[in-house]
């Protein structure tokens, strides 16, 4: 990240959101330019799609202050950016984890997993055991707000999107299409069969 003069550490602080042009793409960040001003913003897998290199891109964002650093972290919805927060917020997570959580799974998948108990998911990440992936979804499942006798419509969002997604919709399309169909409509086929009418398919 580039810092200019009268640019201060807690002036940075309050980036919510970065708005400008990628100018470059590494595997797990980008630099974007904001104003003749270069930030490299550390990104997920569904923020990095989002990313073109030379075209105009905006990622919400959280900033990690450390001692000797300032560590920049794009997301690409509201959504991610509030799950990647409350992972931080858990004891022994990091920035790196956590970012390292939420590409090997989106949002709506980790939520479902925590609804289920199921910590196979977060055990992918390297240096997470069973027994701290354990932890993190109990805690994960407080700060949630989630009940065990709401899992099954939860994984009913999980397994529908899932399912959106290999019909070749992305996870933000099958999530906005889903929000729009009926609460009164339950079952995960019947909810794909109406997310694929809001879709126009």
């Amino acid at each position: 990240m580039l810092l200019c003069k009268g640019v201060t550490r807690y002036d940075l602080i309050m980036i919510a959101q970065i708005s400008g042009v990628v100018i470059k793409k590494g595997p797990d960040f980008a630099i974007i330019d904001v104003g003749g001003l270069g930030y490299k913003v550390y990104t997920t897998v569904s923020a990095q799609r989002l990313l073109k290199k030379d075209e105009n891109a905006s990622l919400y964002t959280h900033l990690s202050v450390r001692e000797n650093a300032l560590d920049l972290y794009g997301f690409s919805d509201e959504e991610e950016l509030s799950i990647f927060e409350m992972l931080v917020s858990i004891s022994g997570i990091g920035p790196k984890s956590a970012r390292a959580i939420l590409s090997i799974t989106d949002a709506a998948t980790l939520r479902g997993a925590v609804a289920q108990g199921d910590a196979s998911t977060l055990t992918k990440v390297s240096g997470i055991g069973k027994k701290n992936a354990e932890r993190i979804i109990i805690e994960l499942r407080d700060k949630l707000g989630v009940l065990e006798e709401n899992s099954a419509p939860i994984q009913e969002e999980v397994d529908a999107i899932e399912a959106l997604k290999a019909l070749g919709y992305s996870v933000k399309e099958a999530r906005d299409a889903l929000k729009r169909v009926s609460r009164d409509i339950s079952g995960v086929d019947n909810r794909i069969k109406e997310a694929l009418k809001v879709l126009g398919r």
